[in-house]
């Protein structure tokens, strides 16, 4: 995904379904194969509103992700809690 792509992600998940995918070695290699479809515009600019991605091939890209995670994400998403340090000095 390109850096703009990236930094638009708003959500969490879709960020954390990404890092999931890359870990499986799933985002590694050239990009090679071509996917496209005509979608209906009501889909693909609420997938925009709700990633802040606009472009087609990150959004692509976070959808197929998704798909091929998904059984995935609950248990990598668990795993992940003591992976945050408890060092952190936090103020609420």
């Amino acid at each position: 995904m390109g850096i703009s792509g990236k930094k638009a992600l708003r959500s969490g998940k879709l960020r954390d379904v990404l890092a999931l995918a890359e870990t499986r070695g799933l985002l590694r290699g050239t990009r090679t194969t071509i996917v496209r479809g005509r979608m209906p515009e009501a889909l693909v600019e609420q997938a925009r509103a709700r990633t802040g991605i606009q472009s087609d091939t990150d959004l692509i890209e976070v959808a197929l992700a998704n798909l091929a995670v998904a059984d995935d994400y609950p248990e990598w998403l668990l795993s992940q809690r003591a992976s945050v340090s408890q060092d952190l000095d936090l103020e609420f």
